[in-house]
């Protein structure tokens, strides 16, 4: 810093109010410092700003699993956020695990990360409500945890299941299987009770299957359904990885979409408007999401501890249902129905 001083002829103050946005300088005085960092190539020491208590500017994001184009969705768009107000961020994932999301959580605040952005592995009993984590505002996306203080943005998870399947439903299916690969997941309880809710209306049972873990869980459910001559007329697919599985399932044992078995997922599937047929879905605001969240965690940044609200602010983002050809429209444009 003294080197930097030097060069661009002024004090190492000057240069310290350059780097922390501290104070007021003059745009000319500035520029010279910025030359001068330029020329000798010099960088701030982080770590030692951060024992100094000066802020690390940086974010902690916390997901499931980064293989789910979900949620890399999201971290690119929180990236984006940090980006644009200078701060970095640090990625890494809890594999739905509650003691690897704490571990994980525990090693960011050892980073002097400044917030945490995270999908929570559990609605309940959450151990982010040790008191470690107090001294920092946390926002949770796609699952509310049970936190009052911590900010959440959902989506309309029940009510774009409760959507698709009454679109089903009109098509005149009344054998409809809800599929599901985690019966511990909000956003699985969330999209199943939808599904229930629509089924009641009209008094049809509801037939829930909540292990499809795997291509062969779906592919071996199918075909002993078949062989007994229980096929459902149509599926309902919880999130984008059993639409995945279903759909080739369904083309492995011939069974024809949507002559034979109509289905819609939640959640887009990549390509899904190219596919033969074209894969009718409950699209997520994705990238909103991540935005919302991020801006939100930066809302909390600008306030000191003592001004944050002791209730936490959920924001709930809309769904739409995509309608292609697998549900059985015929519609040669997809059409955009809103929820």
């Amino acid at each position: 810093m003294a080197d930097v001083a030097r060069l661009a002829n002024v004090g190492t103050m000057t240069v310290s109010r350059v780097l922390n946005h501290s104070a007021h300088v003059n745009a000319e005085t500035a520029k010279r410092v910025y030359w001068a960092m330029e020329v000798l190539q010099y960088r701030p020491n982080e770590a030692a700003r951060t024992l100094r208590g000066l802020k690390s500017r940086s974010i902690g994001v916390l997901v499931p699993s980064l293989a789910d184009p979900f949620f890399a969705i999201c971290a690119h768009s929180i990236n984006l956020v940090a980006q644009a107000n200078g701060y970095s961020m640090i990625l890494t994932t809890s594999h739905g695990d509650p003691e690897v999301e704490y571990a994980q959580a525990q090693w960011m605040l050892q980073r002097h990360v400044e917030g945490l952005i995270l999908v929570p592995t559990q609605s309940q009993n959450s151990r982010l409500q040790d008191r470690h984590f107090d001294r920092i505002p946390i926002v949770a996306f796609d699952t509310p945890i049970d936190i009052k203080r911590v900010d959440c943005v959902l989506v309309e998870n029940q009510e774009g299941a409760l959507r698709a399947t009454q679109h089903l439903i009109g098509h005149g299916h009344t054998n409809i299987q809800f599929l599901g690969n985690d019966a511990g997941l909000y956003t699985i309880q969330a999209r199943m009770e939808g599904y229930r809710r629509a089924m009641s209306a009209v008094g049809l049972p509801a037939l829930a299957k909540l292990d499809c873990t795997s291509q062969e869980a779906v592919t071996q459910e199918l075909r002993a359904a078949r062989g007994q001559g229980k096929l459902p007329t149509a599926f309902f697919c919880a999130n984008n990885w059993i639409t995945k599985f279903l759909m080739r399932s369904l083309f492995e044992l011939g069974i024809r979409v949507p002559d034979q078995a109509a289905l819609i997922g939640f959640d887009e599937v990549e390509m899904a408007d190219l596919l033969q047929p074209t894969l009718t879905v409950v699209r997520q605001p994705i990238g909103d999401v991540g935005t919302l969240s991020a801006s939100m965690l930066f809302d909390s940044l600008k306030l000191s501890p003592q001004e944050r609200p002791e209730e936490g602010i959920r924001k709930v983002l809309t769904v739409d249902l995509i309608l292609r050809a697998s549900c059985g429209c015929k519609q040669a444009v997809p059409y955009r129905q809103s929820t």
